[in-house]
């Protein structure tokens, strides 16, 4: 399964990563690479959640 995610730096330094086919589904984090890594792991639990439902 592969994501589009869009990564954006916020006013006060942390990053917001957002998965763009998946509505709701967003995470910050204090890098670029800590924001991808918690929006991935996210996008996972929203698609099984999904899945069972």
């Amino acid at each position: 399964m592969t994501f589009l995610v869009e990564l954006e730096q916020e006013e006060d330094g942390r990053w917001i990563a957002e998965v763009v086919d998946l509505l709701g589904v967003l995470a910050y984090g204090q890098t670029p690479e800590d924001a991808k890594a918690k929006v991935q792991a996210l996008a996972l639990r929203a698609a099984a959640n999904r899945l069972d439902h």
